[in-house]
């Protein structure tokens, strides 16, 4: 019974890692966390775990990079009822175009820790006259960045604390924090840049 609940909450897990490019408000990081806290006992399972999402994570991108080269009607009404998503893609997209390749990696690799971050990113990409495939990589390796993270931060607190609802809390505070942190210093970046 255990191995299929903790089955279960791996799917879940990578589907809401594959979404969440599309709806950023799914808690996929969360979700990953439990799903580490469930098979952390079980030898290889975290590291299956971390390929798993750093897989599911990158193939969001793909699909989000694709709705957007295409147009999809939906994202184009999205941001148009959203000026202030029209304004974080148009500011990242002069961002990427402006920034050496290392420096567009760097914007790659931190959007997956802020807040909706990865889904800007992706529309910016899908939506700008550059050829996204230069990208790819980049976004290859901030999956495989961010899968490391969450996952070794649910493992590290899975064998930190003797309860898994206490792991959960301590896991999900961090990621919040850090995710925080980022995103405040990535606004102070961006004001200091437009004085």
């Amino acid at each position: 019974m255990a191995a299929i609940g903790s089955s279960w909450i791996c799917a879940l897990a990578l589907f809401a890692v594959l979404g969440d490019a599309l709806l950023p408000f799914i808690p996929s990081g969360t979700l990953v966390i439990l799903a580490v806290l469930k098979t952390a006992q079980i030898n290889g399972a975290p590291v299956l775990l971390g390929l798993g999402v750093a897989t599911a994570s990158f193939l969001g991108d793909l699909l989000l990079l694709h709705l957007a080269r295409r147009g999809a009607p939906a994202l184009q009404r999205r941001l148009a009822r959203r000026p202030k998503l029209a304004a974080s893609v148009a500011r990242v997209q002069q961002s990427l175009v402006e920034r050496p390749h290392g420096g567009a990696a760097a914007m790659v690799v931190i959007a997956r820790f802020v807040p909706a971050g990865r889904t800007v990113l992706d529309l910016a990409i899908g939506h700008s006259p550059a050829h996204p495939h230069r990208f790819l990589h980049w976004s290859a390796l901030a999956a495989l960045v961010w899968a490391a993270y969450i996952v070794t931060l649910g493992w590290l607190n899975s064998h930190w604390f003797n309860t898994a609802w206490l792991s959960l809390a301590v896991s999900c505070a961090a990621a919040t924090a850090i995710s925080t942190a980022i995103a405040r210093i990535v606004r102070r970046n961006r004001r200091l840049a437009t004085l």
